[in-house]
Order: C-alpha cells, then sequence, then structure tokens
C-alpha cells in the first residue's frame, strides 16, 4: 500500500524536534562549559566526549527492545512519545546550572542531565530511523521521505543553530532550552499522530541478540556504508563543535557589507547557521533527482567532492570581516550537505530490505542502532579532537565568551575547522568507491 502524503511528510516531520536537540548538543555544550563555565577546554572535550561514548552504549539496547516491544500502539511509538519528553527534559537541565557552584560540582551538574537527554535522544532516534524500513519497502517512496525529512531536518537545523544561540545570547541557555522544547516534544507527537495508519509489523521479533548481531553484521555493505557514514559525520562533527569559537574569532563584521545589519542582529553564529540551513532547504529536491539520474552512490560521491572543494576555498577565505561573503559560502556548503544529509539516509532502509528477505526478521529497530552507533562515535571523539588540538596549541578559557587568543591557536582552530574536514570528507569518498558494493537492485535511484 502506498504512503499517503501526509504520512511521508508526517514520519520526515520527527527529524525537525530530533535535530533541534543534535544541533544544540554538537554547537552549545562544549562552548557552554569553556566559555560560560570557564572549564579547560581539554577536560570539556573529555566530558563531553565520555557522555556521548555513554550515549553509544544505550543504542544497541533500545534497538533490541524496540523490536522486541509489543503494544496496542505498535513497537515504535511508546518509545518515541517517552523518549521526546525525556530528552526535552534533559536538555533544558543541563544548561539550568545553579549559580556559585565550582567546577567540579558544575561538571557533574551538566554530566547528569547529559546523560539524561541523551538516553531520551535515543529512545526516539533508534525507533524512528526503524520505520524506514517499516512502513514502505519502496525506494523511490524513501527517497521522497527522506527529501521530506531532510527539509524539516534543516529546520530543526535552523532553529537550533540559528534561534538558539540568539535566545541563549539574550536570555540565557536555560531560557532557550525551554522556549524550544515544545517544537521538539510537538514535532516528534505529531509525527506519530500522522503516521499512526501507516503499515507497520507489529508483531515483536523474538530473534535473540546473538542472532541479530550475526543478521546485521552479516549485512557487508550496510557495514561499509555505516562505518563511512560515521566518517563522514566526523568531518561535520568537527565543523559544527569548532564554528562558534569561529565566529567569535574568525568571522569578524566591519560593519559595511551587505549583510552586517542581519549578522548584528541575529550574532554572526545564527547567520552563518540560517545561511547554511537555506542551502540545504533548496538542494532537496536537486539531490533527490540526482539520485535518480546518477544512482544513490553517484550523486553522495558528487556531492561530498563539491563539500570538499568549498570548505578549501573557505580555509583561504578566512579569517575575514566580510560576513556576506561568508554567508554565501555557507549558503553553498549547506547545498553540499543536503548530500551527506539526504542520500545515505534513503540508501541504508534499502540495505535492510535485504537481510529481512532473506532471512525473514524484522529487525528494523537493530539496523538503526547501529547506523546510529557510526554517527555517535563520530561525533562522541570529535569535541575531543578539537580540544585537544586547541589545547596542544594553547587556547585559553574564559568566563567572559571571548578573550585574547594565541595566534597558533586560532590558526589551529582555522585548520581544524577547514582543511582537517576537507581531507576527512575526502577519505569517505576514496572509501565509497574502493568498498561500497550494494546489491545490484539498489545501486540506481529510483
Amino acid at each position: 500500500m502506498a504512503l499517503t502524503l501526509s504520512q511521508k511528510a508526517g514520519w520526515g516531520l520527527a527529524d525537525m524536534g530530533i535535530v533541534v536537540f543534535v544541533v544544540v548538543k554538537q554547537l552549545l555544550v562544549f562552548a557552554f562549559l569553556t566559555s560560560q563555565l570557564g572549564v579547560p577546554v581539554g577536560l570539556a572535550g573529555a566530558v563531553t566526549t565520555a557522555v556521548l561514548i555513554f550515549d553509544i552504549i544505550t543504542d544497541p539496547l533500545v534497538g533490541y527492545l524496540s523490536d522486541h516491544t509489543q503494544s496496542r500502539w505498535g513497537r515504535r511509538f511508546p518509545w518515541m512519545a517517552l523518549g521526546a519528553v525525556v530528552m526535552a527534559a534533559g536538555m533544558i537541565g543541563l544548561f539550568a546550572v545553579p549559580a556559585g557552584m565550582g567546577t567540579s560540582a558544575n561538571l557533574a551538574w551538566v554530566v547528569g542531565f547529559f546523560v539524561m537527554a541523551t538516553i531520551g535522544f535515543t529512545m526516539v532516534a533508534v525507533p524512528y530511523g526503524a520505520m524506514a524500513g517499516e512502513i514502505t519497502q519502496d525506494p523511490r517512496e524513501r527517497s521522497t521521505m527522506t527529501a521530506w525529512r531532510m527539509g524539516f531536518a534543516s529546520i530543526g537545523i535552523l532553529v537550533g543553530g540559528a534561534l538558539v544561540p540568539g535566545l541563549a545570547a539574550g536570555l540565557g541557555h536555560a531560557t532557550a532550552a525551554i522556549v524550544v522544547s515544545p517544537l521538539i516534544i510537538g514535532a516528534i507527537w505529531l509525527s506519530i499522530f500522522l503516521t499512526r495508519r501507516a503499515p507497520r509489523i507489529a508483531q515483536a521479533t523474538t530473534v535473540d541478540p546473538r542472532a541479530v548481531i550475526t543478521l546485521v553484521l552479516g549485512n557487508r555493505a550496510f557495514v561499509v556504508l555505516t562505518v563511512l557514514y560515521g566518517v563522514m559525520t566526523m568531518a561535520i562533527a568537527l565543523i559544527t563543535a569548532g564554528l562558534p569559537f569561529a565566529a567569535l574569532y574568525l568571522i569578524i563584521d566591519s560593519g559595511d557589507t551587505l549583510l552586517s545589519g542581519a549578522a548584528t542582529a541575529l550574532t554572526t553564529l545564527s547567520l552563518m547557521f540560517a545561511a547554511f540551513v537555506l542551502g540545504a532547504i533548496l538542494s532537496q529536491a536537486v539531490w533527490v533527482a540526482l539520485s535518480r539520474a546518477l544512482g544513490k552512490m553517484g550523486a553522495l560521491v558528487l556531492g561530498l567532492s563539491l563539500y570538499i572543494l568549498l570548505m578549501v576555498v573557505l580555509y583561504f577565505e578566512l579569517p575575514s570581516v566580510n560576513v556576506t561573503v561568508i554567508a554565501g559560502l555557507f549558503v553553498l556548503a549547506g547545498m553540499a550537505n543536503g548530500a551527506y544529509q539526504q542520500i545515505p539516509f534513503a540508501m541504508y532502509p534499502d540495505l535492510m530490505d535485504v537481510t529481512r528477505t532473506q532471512s525473514g526478521q524484522a529487525i528494523e529497530g537493530a539496523f538503526s542502532a547501529i547506523w546510529l552507533f557510526g554517527q555517535k562515535v563520530a561525533n562522541a571523539i570529535a569535541p575531543l579532537i578539537l580540544g585537544a588540538i586547541l589545547t596542544a596549541f594553547g587556547w585559553v578559557e574564559t568566563t567572559q565568551s571571548i578573550v585574547v587568543q594565541p595566534d597558533a591557536a586560532l590558526g589551529a582552530l582555522h585548520v581544524a575547522i577547514t582543511l582537517v574536514p576537507a581531507g576527512i570528507l575526502g577519505l569517505a569518498v576514496v572509501g565509497l568507491l574502493a568498498f561500497y558494493r550494494p546489491p545490484l537492485a539498489h545501486q540506481r535511484g529510483p
């Protein structure tokens, strides 16, 4: 049975709420620890990484439990509905640090609520990803669903990357989190409502954990794609983690360019994210069309190659006082990022079908958990790498948002958010061309 337009769009809607938290997590937590609480940058990177590593451990558990859940609402919805509330509450709590505590107490507070928020995120994201392989087996529908998903995700990026930092600058981080929490919960709950009549596999699987692992890891194309998507995510996570520092130290508004007024009103960080999201939104239909013309693999390689080129160009443009030029580059980067966002998420559910057809087992939750595992490893390591690089070159932590930094530290930041991600994306392209061999039926777009 073909999905209705409201079901395709409704499935995509949940990602708007998910992505708001993801961007806030990647963009603000590390900078909040170092620039607001005065935590040394190396320690902040290590703590952030430790929490995200813990989050990785929960993925297989939630995937296994959601596959084995049986309820009147199906296998996925109960987890998503509760997880949305846990995620939003944890996000508010991690920024609501009481005044007057020392560094150790501040860290303990942030870590406790960060763990809570990431558990909630897993409760939503793993079952949600599993639905892509459950509600349809049509690759054409999956490409359309993923385009809707990434369109809504782009709005989530705009909210998390442009609205939240602006609100945080004016009202404080905790208040900003409170303001956007209804959007997070509402998007996920409304998605559940709109997809309640979509086809689903209601019967809980009975496969034991060892057999589940064997089936998932036996799908070689899926394993390779998961690893390489993790590599891509590492590059993007480095850019995201370093962008708040770049907005303070490498993009200095001269006050006399076309977008100077916008940079003043929104803050430079918010303007860059708004430009990035505009590019991502504009590109969604383009990447669907290119996936059909070139195949999903060909379109993805093209998008990543464009991304690499833009990172090199950005390296030569920074530092800059022309926010208009940099914003224009961020629009183009957002368009290239659309390929990273959209195409792999349309590819991996196709690979779930292969295992289900061969084994007869519906273990989409396990596939979704492993898929997220690769991304979370990358997101966990990126702050640690950035923190180690900045520490090695003498970065100075502060409680005043900005302070004079050594030239060597600024140079290290410059390279870490441009040439290093470009090199990592280059490795991903080489890996795709050398090792990714999907079943013939899935090598072309629908």
